[in-house]
């Protein structure tokens, strides 16, 4: 993929992103008749480019119901915060998909 096929992916994407959770945090907060199960979640980045890995981040934390607690550059991996994790594999798979893919298009990979 080259990049500016993936820039406009990953703007589409993340803006869908935003707006489909945004309405499910929403519903989650005024639905649910218990509190959501909130935890955390490792999502592994690979060798992703250090300026891949902080537009990662910050895309996951502007994404209502996911913040970035922590990048660990020793372990490859971000620590995530979730506000529901009745699902954390299918959320991560999301963000792999949705955000990884394009980014690592954008960025490449470290050498």
């Amino acid at each position: 993929m080259s990049k500016l096929p993936a820039a406009l992916l990953l703007v589409w994407r993340f803006f869908s992103a935003m707006t489909v959770s945004a309405w499910a945090t929403i519903l989650t907060i005024l639905t649910a008749s218990d509190a959501p199960r909130r935890g955390f979640a490792r999502l592994p980045y690979g060798d992703l480019r250090e300026s891949g890995v902080m537009l990662l981040a910050a895309m996951v934390t502007l994404t209502p119901g996911t913040s970035t607690v922590d990048i660990d550059s020793d372990r490859r991996e971000l620590l995530l915060h979730l506000l529901d994790t009745d699902d954390v594999e299918a959320t991560l798979e999301s963000i792999r998909q949705e955000f990884m893919v394009p980014i690592r298009a954008l960025f490449g990979e470290r050498r």
